[in-house]
């Protein structure tokens, strides 16, 4: 039983000593590792700075993001103005014809003359092509050219009166049209087979 005891102090001396290697207090103030214990002001006042700088990028950033805001809006509202007001111009411009129409109108019913009439109906008609053309409208230059695809819908094939005339745009049912150079509508047409 002896040197179970002998035994079992050795063991207890041996726990005792790294025990005591392994934990080593520092209780001096002073020592190194303990820099964070002496300057607690100065970290106080540099997390305060930070805080402050945050609290203008939080700032910037909300007055940022309201002027977006009210940006979005402006141009929603103006875009809606420009669409509710774009076809003013032309609108506009095409009171004359209508007023002109009017007058023809008026003339039709009181006069027997027709070739008054026509003349007068003539007028109209060109003041309401000449209008459309200041305004960028374009007539498209179909027949006797080839057919395009890109420009042209085909309502039917006829058989070509010539040889040269094949895969040509021989008539026009309807014309086609250009907005400033941009095609706007297709001419409807015949082609030569």
């Amino acid at each position: 039983m002896q040197g179970k005891e002998k035994h079992q102090k050795h063991v207890n001396e041996k726990e005792n000593q790294v025990n005591d290697t392994d934990l080593t207090f520092n209780t001096d103030e002073n020592a190194a590792g303990s820099a964070h214990l002496n300057e607690p002001v100065a970290e106080q006042g540099q997390i305060e700075k930070l805080e402050a700088e945050i609290q203008e990028q939080k700032d910037k950033y909300l007055r940022l993001l309201a002027e977006f805001e009210n940006y979005k809006r402006r141009t929603a509202k103006e875009r809606i103005e420009l669409q509710q007001t774009a076809g003013k111009e032309v609108i506009v411009a095409l009171l004359e014809v209508l007023d002109d129409c009017d007058r023809a109108e008026k003339q039709l019913n009181e006069s027997d003359n027709i070739a008054l009439q026509k003349e007068g109906i003539q007028l109209v008609f060109n003041k309401l092509r000449n209008i459309l053309q200041s305004k960028g409208l374009k007539v498209m230059d179909s027949l006797q050219h080839e057919f395009d695809t890109e420009k042209h819908e085909a309502i039917t094939e006829i058989a070509a009166p010539t040889e040269a005339l094949k895969g040509k745009v021989l008539d026009e049912i309807q014309k086609g049209y250009y907005l400033n150079d941009k095609l706007i509508r297709f001419a409807k047409v015949v082609v030569g087979k």
